[in-house]
This record gives C-alpha cells, sequence and structure tokens, in this order.
C-alpha cells in the first residue's frame, strides 16, 4: 500500500510539472495584445477614412450595388 501511495505521489508531482510548464508567457501575450490594439489605433487615426470607403465600396459590390 505505502509503495502505491509512493508511485502515485510522484506521478502527481510530475503531472503538476507538466502542467506547470504549459502555463505560457502571460506578460508577453498582454504585451502583444496591448501593441497590436496600438497599431490598430494608430492606422486608423491615419487612414480612417480611406478604409471606411474602401469597406464601404467592397460591400456595395458585394451586395451587387456598386
Amino acid at each position: 500500500m505505502k509503495n502505491m501511495v509512493v508511485k502515485a505521489a510522484s506521478k502527481l508531482r510530475a503531472l503538476r510539472g507538466a502542467v506547470g510548464s504549459q502555463r505560457g508567457d502571460v506578460p508577453g501575450w498582454v504585451l502583444v495584445t496591448l501593441m497590436s490594439a496600438g497599431l490598430v489605433v494608430a492606422l486608423w487615426t491615419v487612414a480612417g477614412k480611406v478604409l471606411v470607403e474602401v469597406f464601404n465600396n467592397a460591400i456595395s459590390k458585394v451586395a451587387g450595388m456598386g
């Protein structure tokens, strides 16, 4: 019985280590998300009117109005 408990505890420790290593780099992903949002805002500020016009033209062509 004691041997079985020791084996189970060993497997649990190994599993916990494997799961812990899969957490990922959360601060890195937060930085990537914030930088992406910043790029979208900057692009929208510079080319917002043109992007809206391109989008509206594309939608009107797909809808058969253009």
